[in-house]
């Protein structure tokens, strides 16, 4: 099978995750844009050059998986702060017309995220008024949205009196998120003209109510006045959507549905709704089975595999919360020895178990990792994920569960490093520590890039060593280096013995 791929942007959840996934299936060639055809952070890529690379390479491809985001605008940075016309917007569009006038036969996996709304100020990954306005545009937004469809205390009338925003400010934020939800609309016509094969809407960092629950209802009625709920699938993501269409292009070009048993690590588990998401975990999860072409069953002895997922006992936390702040549902809602003990089974009972660590948010739990460790059955998982979002974890360790045939141990041994020994522990550990001593911050490491990067090198080398399966599958972290030059994401290269 021979895959185009498009990435939202250029850092290596996008771009590397889906090319290290593929590289475990010798059946699948996939063809990525090298690195200097991106631009970088809020640095829009020329599309042009995108567009250009898949007009070169689509003529003797079977499907591609195209990150739309990345054609309008550039990147998924660039999607918030654009100032297209729409006519600019409908001509880059028009690619996808293109692509199949050049090769009929092709199939288009393609998906165009919901413009998030984060609930904070900060304008590191949106415009520059969100570093003061942006928790006050995120509130409003979600007041007005709640008292529309409710109605509001005193208190929240209070607080949605006393919110001020320049008009300035709103008109510019609510126009381009206007022109935003337009462009998925007018992507759901080149669904329904059958210029898309299959759509994926992704929301960023969701919430009930507010812009992003506006515009995902605006799509929504888009969808089912045209029938085309067999063909879209609208749920919380993004980074991981690229390789859910992967895995989906996959089962359909060997015409295989693969069946999936998933189990969680406590009762609530799966009614639990995940921070930064707007459904119980259990729902989601359906999504992205049935966008991977996949099926759940209720046992373990229908299945081809089994999805263990660790999720907290009944709220959710950051992965780097200190232990005097951990809920104590943690342990009295949840028992995660139990649960270790149940994976150590299935393995040796001959399944096929891949891991969603979904415990936390932004980072996989370390005690679930030593449990499985000394229960000697970590290197036996043939997937594992446990960074960002509940979602982002849960496409990418269904893809690698679904798609890997070999060398499956690289993989598992990069995410374990990454998400657990990274999200989850040195990056606190440096925030608090080296990057005081150096006098450096969490977006600007000064001069001293290389000295933050060695530091967090030899801090991640010494967790993985402490590791019983360091023994069997010794692991060499070679580089890492900071895609977007802050500490919230690293890029690696790691050797490891099979």
């Amino acid at each position: 099978m021979k895959t185009l791929l498009i990435p939202l942007d250029e850092r290596p959840c996008n771009r590397v995750f889906p090319e290290m996934i593929g590289k475990t299936n010798q059946d699948i060639d996939l063809l990525v844009p090298d690195m200097d055809l991106f631009g970088h952070k809020k640095e829009p890529t020329d599309t042009k050059q995108i567009s250009d690379f898949l007009l070169e390479n689509s003529e003797d491809c079977d499907n591609v998986v195209l990150s739309i985001d990345m054609i309008l605008y550039g990147g998924l940075i660039p999607s918030r702060i654009h100032h297209l016309t729409r006519e600019e917007a409908l001509s880059r569009l028009s690619i996808i017309k293109k692509l199949k006038q050049i090769n009929p036969k092709m199939k288009i996996y393609a998906f165009l995220c919901i413009m998030r709304a984060p609930s904070y100020n900060s304008s590191e990954e949106e415009p520059d008024y969100y570093e003061e306005y942006g928790y006050a545009l995120f509130k409003r937004a979600y007041l007005l949205d709640y008292k529309k469809r409710h109605s509001l205390t005193d208190e929240e009338e209070a607080e949605l009196e006393a919110i001020c925003i320049p008009e300035d400010i709103v008109n510019d934020y609510e126009t381009r998120r206007d022109f935003n939800t337009s462009m998925n609309l007018e992507v759901i016509k080149y669904l329904e003209e059958d210029y898309i094969d299959f759509l994926v809407i992704p929301q960023d960092d969701s919430s009930p109510y507010g812009y992003t629950a506006i515009s995902q209802k605006t799509i929504v009625q888009k969808v089912k006045e045209k029938n085309l709920d067999t063909k879209v699938m609208i749920y919380p993501g993004a980074d991981e959507v690229a390789m859910s269409l992967l895995a989906r292009a996959y089962h359909e070009y060997y015409h295989i549905e693969p069946k999936v048993y998933p189990f969680y690590a406590s009762i609530l588990g799966p009614t639990l709704v995940p921070k930064y998401e707007d459904r119980p975990m259990y729902e989601s999860l359906k999504s992205h089975i049935r966008v991977c072409k996949a099926v759940i069953v209720d046992n373990a002895n229908d299945a081809d595999y089994l999805l263990a997922i660790n999720c907290p006992g009944k709220i959710m936390q950051e992965s780097f919360v200190d232990n005097n702040e951990l809920d104590i549902s943690y342990t009295s809602y949840r028992n995660l020895l139990d649960f270790a003990y149940r994976i150590q089974s299935y393995v040796k009972l001959g399944y096929q178990v891949a891991l969603c660590d979904s415990a936390f948010s932004n980072g996989g739990e370390l005690q679930l990792i030593r449990y499985l460790d000394q229960l000697g059955c970590l290197d036996k998982l043939i997937s594992y994920a446990g960074w960002n979002t509940n979602c982002n974890s849960l496409g990418t360790t269904l893809t690698q569960m679904f798609i890997g045939q070999k060398d499956l141990i690289f993989n598992l041994c990069y995410r374990i490093i990454e998400d657990v020994f990274y999200q989850a522990i040195v990056r606190k550990d440096m925030v608090e520590n080296d990057l005081v001593e150096l006098g450096l911050s969490y977006y600007d490491f000064k001069d001293q890039q290389e000295v933050v990067e060695k530091r967090i090198m030899e801090k991640l080398q010494t967790y993985y060593n402490s590791l019983k399966i360091s023994h069997v599958h010794p692991c060499h972290i070679l580089e890492i280096d900071m895609p977007w030059k802050r500490m919230f994401e690293i890029g690696m290269k790691i050797e490891v013995q099979p």
